[in-house]
């Protein structure tokens, strides 16, 4: 049990148990309190989806200041369908769900720190539901008994649609966890900030994956269905490893072009897509 007392010189005196503590405050006056918001534009959803949306989307903003846009995520709702989109300039990470009702066109960018700690205090609950307001200039979200307002990032966000080809040469189907923990196992060989790349070798039947750093290498071959082209193609372990985290499904799909191209995650009806440019390597490795 805790209690708290105050006096007039604003100094709390906590006690809990044996312990007290005298701690000096200033007067709630020079608080800045929430501004007022007009509730117009609201969009309802579970705390589940949006703390999972979240999850499957925040790791791949940028986590500097160079360009604001890019520490942000988009929020952008049509009819009855929300898209989360995130990017740093190495990958993206899109993110569809479907909505109850129908909504107005939203389109906003709200900060990647919003988000983060919105996550940590959803419930999560599927039934639990999370209410979204929208402004001109902020975000305001709530649940239970709790209200947070942020402000919003301001300015156009990136035009990813041409950067999403449908195109591709070839196409990988795999186990997800195979290739995660295959991953991951190379990635002990790979020292903090050591940009040594992961490589795929892709076969007809089988993707060999291989890793050579000042530690050591690694060769391991995986099972594959493979449509199209054979193709060697190198990427920093940490992009795909984040990806395959967030994706419950089983079995992935692997869409690539070239050695040079983005390849792309992404299931059947497009619910997540993940692009990920890939990096150069020596081939002899």
């Amino acid at each position: 049990e805790v209690s708290i007392q105050t006096d007039d010189a604003f100094r709390a005196l906590i006690k809990c148990e044996k312990a007290k503590f005298n701690i000096a405050g200033k007067s709630g006056d020079d608080f800045s309190y929430l501004p007022e918001i007009e509730k117009n534009q609201m969009v309802v959803l579970s705390q589940f989806s949006l703390k999972e949306i979240i999850r499957q989307t925040i790791f791949s903003i940028a986590d500097n200041e160079n360009n604001r846009l890019m520490t942000g995520e988009l929020f952008e709702i049509n009819g009855n369908e929300m898209k989360v989109v995130s990017l740093d300039g190495h990958r993206i990470s899109i993110r569809k769900i479907e909505l109850k009702k129908e909504y107005n066109h939203i389109k906003v960018v709200v900060p990647g720190k919003t988000l983060n700690e919105v996550s940590k205090i959803l419930s999560g609950g599927i039934d639990d539901d999370v209410c979204m307001f929208f402004t001109g200039r902020h975000i305001v979200f709530e649940f239970d008994d709790t209200i947070v307002v942020s402000r919003l990032i301001e300015g156009e966000y990136f035009r990813i649609e041409q950067m999403l080809s449908s195109d591709y040469e070839t196409k990988i189907s795999i186990n997800k966890k195979e290739l995660q923990s295959c991953i991951e196992r190379a990635s002990l060989l790979v020292k903090e900030g050591d940009k040594k790349p992961i490589i795929m070798n892709i076969m007809e039947d089988a993707m060999e994956l291989k890793i050579n750093s000042f530690i050591g290498s690694m060769n391991e071959d995986i099972d594959i269905i493979k449509t199209g082209r054979d193709l060697m193609i190198g990427f920093n372990p940490k992009f795909i490893l984040d990806a395959l985290r967030v994706i419950d499904d089983e079995n992935i799909d692997i869409y690539m072009i070239n050695p040079k191209a983005p390849c792309f995650i992404r299931d059947e009806e497009q619910k997540y897509i993940y692009l990920i440019l890939p990096v150069n390597f020596n081939p002899g490795v």
